[in-house]
C-alpha cells in the first residue's frame, strides 16, 4: 500500500462492488479480478498494470489460459514488485 490507496471495506449484507462501481473481472463477482476473462479496461484499472501489460495478460491467456496467479511472474508477464500489489487483487477461475 503507499500513501492515498483506497480500502473499501464493504458493511455485512453489502453485495461489494458492482461492474459500474469496481473490476469484477468480467462478473466473476467478490471483488476479484479473474485474469482469465477480465476486460483490458478492468486489468488497466489494477495497481500497477498499464495498457501494455494488459495486453501481455490478454495475449498470455489467449495462448494459455492462467490456471494459478502465480504464473503471472512465472510467465515473466509482471515483476516481483508488481506481483506483490496483484497478487490479492486477482484470481483465476
Amino acid at each position: 500500500m503507499k500513501d492515498g490507496d483506497r480500502i473499501v471495506v464493504p458493511a455485512r449484507g453489502d453485495p461489494g462492488p458492482s461492474a459500474a462501481g469496481g473490476a469484477t473481472g468480467g462478473g466473476s463477482g467478490g471483488g476479484l479480478v479473474n485474469l482469465n476473462s477480465a476486460t483490458e479496461s478492468e486489468l488497466d484499472a489494477l495497481p500497477g498494470i498499464g495498457p501494455v501489460t494488459a495486453q501481455k495478460i490478454i495475449d498470455a491467456r489467449a495462448e494459455k489460459p492462467f490456471t494459478s496467479v502465480d504464473e503471472l511472474r512465472d510467465r515473466k508477464i509482471v515483476g516481483a514488485a508488481t506481483f506483490e500489489k496483484l497478487q490479492a487483487l486477482v484470481t483465476v477461475r
